[in-house]
């Protein structure tokens, strides 16, 4: 019998689409904030337009080092207002596609890097 040390697999965005992110097996239809050990759906609820720096501030709680956030279908930038509580606590901010954030959020995390991705799903 061999005995080997196995540390729980993070969470792995495993197939994205159209009004939908797959994580491991389990498939979510709303905005969420991604993360190794969490999974947390409500992420800006009423969609990108009405992002405010508050949904920004509420991601600190991750201790993250980068945020991804992926705005739906296609890139779309915020005002850099939106996103200050990010730049005031020195931790990096990119912004892209959704499809996109999530190919870069599972590299990230495969890296060890302290990773939560911010999706828009549409």
């Amino acid at each position: 019998m061999k005995f080997h040390l196995q540390t729980p697999a993070p969470n792995l965005v495993t197939a994205c689409g159209p009004g939908w992110v797959r994580v491991g097996a389990d498939e979510y239809r709303e905005n969420l904030v991604l993360t190794p050990g969490h999974v947390s759906p409500g992420f800006a609820p009423s969609g990108f337009d009405a992002l405010k720096a508050d949904d920004f501030a509420a991601l600190l709680a991750n201790s993250p080092e980068i945020v991804l956030l992926g705005t739906g279908a296609t890139q779309r930038f915020l005002r850099p207002a939106v996103t200050a509580p990010l730049h005031d606590a020195n931790v990096g901010l990119e912004v892209m596609d959704t499809r996109a954030a999530c190919r870069t959020y599972n590299i990230l995390v495969a890296e060890g890097r302290t990773v939560a991705a911010a999706l828009i799903v549409e």
